[in-house]
Formats: C-alpha cells, structure tokens, sequence
C-alpha cells in the first residue's frame, strides 16, 4: 500500500496551494449547490462551501431525517433488487429525491419536511421491477426535473411535482423507441442520470449483459416536446465511424457498449464526454470479431448534434467486463507551468487516464502490453491492450504469493487449496474453462461512484474495491429437438443465477418463487426480461416460455417444441459460471488487506499523495484486526474545508471525513444501513448540509428509504 509520509504529504498539498489561485468567483458558485448529479456538469464532486472544516467537523450533528419508506427490513426476497443509491438535487431551498420504488419527492431543504411527491406510476408488469434504480436526477432550469422509470423518460414540474403533459406522451418518453429494433423486443432502462444542455436531455442507458441485449446508443431529447433530436450509435452502423471494427452485420445484433455510468458535460465548449461498458456477451466475443468501438471507450460529441469529436478506446474487444464504470471528470492539470483542461477516467483494473479535453490524446505516456491469445475456439482477442505509465495504479495489479491472505493460517491454507486449480497474474489473462483469478474482481476497482477532484489543489480522491473474483468459461451446447425446461435454464439463465440457482453477487436466487409470482407473471418476466435480465420472447416461443415459467415456480420440466441451433448469432458456445467472490473458508476476501481503500492522486504529476483503508469488518476489529477496508460502492466529495466525505462502506455503515491533505478520519457516524450512494453538500438558511442516502446493499443486511442530512449545531459561530 501506498502511504507517505505525513510531512511529505502535507508539503506535497501546500505547494500546490501555492502553485494555483482559487476557483474564481463564478466558478466556485458553481459549487455552493448540487443543482446537477455529481456536483455538477463536470462531475468533479467538489464543494467550495468550507463552514465546515477541519477545526469543527468534529461537532457534525444529525439535523433532519426523511424516510422515503418503501422498505426497511433485512428481507433479501422481492424487494433484494429495489435499492436506493441515490444523491439529491438542491435547487433554491427544495432538496429533490427518490424513494427505492421511485417515488419522486420535494423536501424544504434546511429542515427535510416533504413538499410534495409523485409516484411513479409504472405501466403493468413494471411495478415489480426492482432492479430499475436510478442513483441521480435531472433538471432545467429550475423548473423541470427529468427521471427515468422503468423503460420511460419523464418530465415533472419541479414546483408541483405534476407531469408535464407536454413532454412525450402524457409526460413520458419510450426509451425502447427510435433504436432500429422492434421495441417489444428490447429491454432498457437507465440507472444514471444524463445531462441537461440547452433545450437537449442527454442520456445513456443500461440494457443487458448477455444476449439477447440492446444497442448502447446515447441519444438526446427535446425537452419541451420528448422529441427525438439525435442518436449516436456505439456499435456503428455501416458508413460510420469504426463500423469495420466489428463484424458487417454485428450492428442488427449485437448489444451492450452503452454509457451507464452517467454523463459530463463542458457548456462552454458545448460537448459532452461519456464512457461506456463491454459489449454483450461480456466474456466471449466469437460473434464480435475486432476491437469493438466504442465500447470500453470514453467519447467527446457535439452536445448540440451528437457528431464525435474524438474517442479513446481503454479496452479492446473486452473478454472480462471491464466496464468504465463512472463518468469521466472534467479536470485541470499544470502542464509546464500552463493550465490545461483534461478528462480523467478511472477504471475497475484500477487505472486513471487523464486525456486532453480538446483531442483525447493521453497527458501521461502509454505502453501497449501483449496479450495471449484465447483458447476458447471462436474467440479473437486483441494481441495487445494498452496501460498508461502514469498515475500509478490505485489498485494492486497482479496475483501472486504475497497476495495470499495472512489473517488467519487456516485461511491461507484454504486459500492455497483453491489456487491450485486456478490461473493467476496480471491484467487480460484470457478467459478459459480452467478458470482464472480477476484482480481486481468485477466490481473494480474504480467503481460506480467516480473520483473527486479538488480544483484548489488537482489532487483527485478515488476509493477503490481491491478484492478477487473467480472468472471460468463454460461450454453450452444448442438445444436439441425435444429439450426440456431444464435445458433451457442452463444455457441462458446459469451463467447469472447459478446451475443450482442459488444466485451469485447482485443476481438473486431464484427458489421459492411461486410464493412471490403467479404463472401470468412468470411468463412476462421470460418473456420480456428484468433489471439486467435479458427477455428471451425473441428466443422462445409462447410455449417455451411457459415452459420455463413452469419449471422456475414449480420445477415442472416440461418439453420446450421450438429449439435453436449454433447457427444463431445470438448462440454463445461459452458463458460464464456466475461471478463467484474468490473468498477463504470463511467467507473474507481471499487476498491479504487493504480490501478497500481511499486514495489521493496529484494529477500534476501522476504520483500518489496517500493511500488508506477505507472501511472495517466490526467482528474483526472485535477480534483486533482493524484497518483492513471493506467493499464499498458510492462516491467521495471534496470540500474547500479541506475535508473529503465518504459513506460506500458495505460492512461498517458508517459515513466519514477525511482530512483532504492526509488521509486522517476526522469524524465518523454510523448510518441505519449501508450509505451506497454519493453524498450530496448545500448550503441552506445559513448552514452547510452534507446528506446521505442510507439505503443498503446488495450482498444482504439492513436496507432502509432514508435520507439523514447533517450540519453543524445552529449554534456554530460562523467561519
């Protein structure tokens, strides 16, 4: 781990105080608010407020609770998938939300008492789908907010919380509209929110993972009229742009390469920057021969025309869902003595590019590494990736003997056990039936929440998973003339929940579900699919899907009449077993501390400030081992008060502050539930707020719909 000095550190901090002047006025108005998610349109999640510091964050006290309701119970059945990680808008003294089944409210912001709210009143067969969360919102000017529910795009009156009927139909937009496929077919939502520029709502997507899937397009809206105005396809149709970097036909098919993560925006050049995931399937590619732009890429557009302006391709032909999974930050860095304007991207290998604004060339030299190639037959994986030299990596990188856990002797052994049949190594080990240890595992890494970036000092806070997970290829074969149910389960559904069902990570188990879905339910559920989950209506008939609606509620393992060969590009010979944690005997992540962490990184020169664990297990800091970081997922905000705040940890629940300059907790306060979410920082009445969502996780515990925001005492002398 890396970790300075403290002198060296805090030296390190004042010469860049010393080396750059504050954000200029209207710059740093731009901060005093969280109008827009991220902080704002540049995604930086910095605050300029500083009633709040160093000197009194110690006496943060609890000022007001919202509970949006919902849930609030350790239950990990129907709701396991409704989760709240969401950040509020503050617009004038209203404070905006989502409860977990997407309810939108109003709150006053200086007390938390509920102005209005709307639900959201979801079309049947879509009130159940929990796994459509949505972690921000979005508004213009003030008078509009814009969400997504289920498969819709839609528009409130931000003072009445009513539909504005004009936007769409009845106020609503059909995101499965306008992408060149039958929208019956196709399964989409958008659990981040886009951008507003001008009179354009600018958002991506999230669709499945696995085939059948949809095409990533972002694409932009009227926002008086819900018309469309422009598309961009990240899987390109013949004539564009990197349309011969995947197969002919590839774009009538092939899904996936979609921005989820959210947008940035730079009004003043009028572009808008995103990065985007793998294309499906995630891990075998047979039928998407080439490097597959623009997926695993961070792309610049013409906010008002949707033209590229310039691309930059972190991964190609992804074979191990390395996803860019947050929005790019809009950054400027000191380039011998000049300002410049840049975009830094984190990744789950534990990277940061930092890429000029204006062309996407890389600010830090780059290497090309070789890659072996696969051994699955079909696959073409790229013979090179490309890493950058500088910043150093914010993860570990490679699997090897040291990484072995030490907490105990007989976690080591069990460990050791299981690395004998596994691969190990570095980065792009080529995904085989053997099996192989991912480092850092699917979940990064960088995750979700996105990097901080501290304008005063260019310093860029990112927190990190650094846990293992278990990535092995298996062998499907097409179904037979006279397969059964069963047969169906194993080739489209076991790569996600499992051959037993048991379920794996955030995907849930699927047993005793005829105590929570009749058959007409089922059935919808096959056929047109849920959260990530593919609908499989173009795969099986009405009778097959009844099939399988028979076998998942009450293992009836009926015949299914129509079957379908190798001969489909939608048939992947190869899937992956589930998304196993690589984990000790006794459930701890297999590999030796920090498991998660909080790190520092001056993005002037690419080196690391400082480094440290972020979260705890209590029953090992019980048993006198603290320190060693947890999983955490959400995002860190950076204040002038010299103060980084965090929740994210799954373990401990606890949100804390940071001092910016070193690294030590200056304050803490356990939540009700996991803080997965970013927080939010507003001033309001004269007192500086910082509110969290405390909603839970998906690995289990306590999940809940509220909202705690805290200040300082009224009582506070001001700064």
């Amino acid at each position: 781990m890396l970790q300075l000095h403290r002198a060296v550190q805090l030296g390190l901090v004042l010469a860049c105080l010393l080396a750059v002047s504050p954000p200029a006025p209207g710059q740093a108005d731009e901060f005093r608010t969280w109008r827009e998610y991220g902080g704002g349109p540049s995604h930086a999640k910095y605050s300029s407020l500083d009633q709040v510091n160093r000197d009194n964050v110690h006496r943060l006290q609890l000022a007001w609770t919202y509970d949006a309701g919902d849930l609030d119970s350790e239950e990990r059945g129907y709701h396991a998938r409704r989760r709240l990680q969401h950040t509020p808008l503050v617009l004038g003294d209203r404070l905006y939300g989502v409860s977990p089944s997407l309810r939108v409210f109003a709150l006053d912001a200086a007390n938390g008492e509920l102005v209005w709210e709307h639900g959201p009143d979801l079309a049947p067969g879509q009130e159940s789908e929990g796994g459509v969360f949505i972690r921000g919102l979005m508004q213009w000017r003030g008078e509009r907010i814009l969400y997504t529910a289920g498969h819709t795009l839609r528009a409130l009156d931000a003072e009445t919380g009513e539909p504005v009927r004009g936007f769409g139909r009845n106020g609503s937009v059909d995101l499965r509209e306008g992408l060149g496929r039958p929208p019956e077919s196709l399964r989409i939502s958008a659990t981040s929110p886009g951008v507003v520029f001008e009179d354009l709502v600018i958002l991506g997507s999230s669709v499945p993972e696995s085939l059948p899937s949809t095409p990533g397009d972002v694409r932009a809206w009227n926002v008086h009229t819900g018309e469309l105005a422009w598309s961009f396809h990240t899987i390109p149709h013949p004539g564009e742009y990197g349309h011969d970097s995947w197969p002919r036909e590839a774009w009538r098919y092939a899904g996936g390469a979609n921005s989820w993560s959210g947008i940035s925006l730079d009004r003043e050049r009028g572009m808008v920057f995103f990065a985007t995931g793998s294309a499906s399937d995630d891990f075998y590619g047979a039928n998407r021969h080439g490097d597959n732009l623009f997926a695993n890429s961070v792309v610049a557009l013409d906010a008002r025309t949707g033209e590229r302006r310039w691309h930059f391709q972190v991964v190609r032909h992804d074979a191990w869902d390395r996803d860019l999974p947050a929005p790019p930050v809009l950054v400027t860095v000191t380039r011998d003595g000049r300002a410049v304007d840049a975009v830094a991207q984190i990744t789950k290998s534990g990277h940061v590019y930092l890429l000029d604004r204006e062309s996407g060339e890389s600010l830090f030299p780059l290497r090309e590494v070789a890659t072996a190639p696969s051994q699955l037959p079909g696959e073409q994986l790229s013979s090179t990736q490309v890493l950058p030299e500088l910043p150093a990596p914010f993860t570990r990188q490679a699997w090897d003997a040291s990484t072995v856990t030490d907490r105990t002797p007989e976690a080591a052994a069990s460990v050791l056990e299981q690395l004998e049949s596994l691969s190990t190594g570095g980065q792009f080990i080529p995904p085989s039936t053997r099996g192989q240890v991912l480092f850092p595992g699917f979940d990064g890494g960088g995750e979700w929440g996105g990097p901080a970036f501290d304008p005063e000092t260019r310093l860029l806070y990112v927190n990190a998973n650094e846990v293992a997970s278990l990535l092995t290829m298996v062998e499907k074969q097409p179904l037979p003339a006279g397969a059964k149910a069963s047969d169906v389960y194993g080739l489209l559904c076991a790569g996600c929940h499992g051959a037993d069902r048991a379920g794996s990570g955030e995907f849930p188990p699927l047993h005793d579900l005829a105590g929570r879905h009749d058959y007409h339910s089922m059935v919808a559920i096959v056929r047109d699919g849920r959260g990530r989950m593919p609908g499989f209506g173009a795969w099986l008939d009405w009778q097959g899907q009844g099939a399988l609606a028979n076998w998942l509620l009450w293992d009836k393992d009926e015949s299914v009449n129509n079957a379908f060969g190798d001969d489909s590009p939608l048939f992947m010979r190869y899937r992956i077993d589930g998304y196993p944690p690589f984990v000790d005997h006794e459930g701890y992540p297999a590999n030796s501390p920090p498991w998660g962490t909080l790190s520092a990184i001056d993005l002037d020169s690419g080196e690391t400030a400082w480094q440290v664990p972020l979260g705890e297990y209590p029953e090992l800091v019980a048993n006198g081992q603290a320190g060693t970081g947890s999983q955490n997922y959400g995002g860190p905000v950076v204040t002038a008060g010299g103060l980084v705040f965090i929740a994210a940890t799954l373990h401990d629940r606890r949100i804390r502050a940071f001092d910016k300059a070193s690294g030590e907790v200056l304050w803490q306060y356990e939540l009700p539930a996991a803080g997965v979410a970013t927080p939010a920082i507003y001033e309001s009445g004269g007192r500086q707020f910082i509110v969290i969502t405390a909603g839970g996780h998906k690995f289990g515990g306590p999940q809940t719909g509220k909202y705690l925001a805290f200040a300082l005492p009224e009582s506070a002398p001001a700064p």
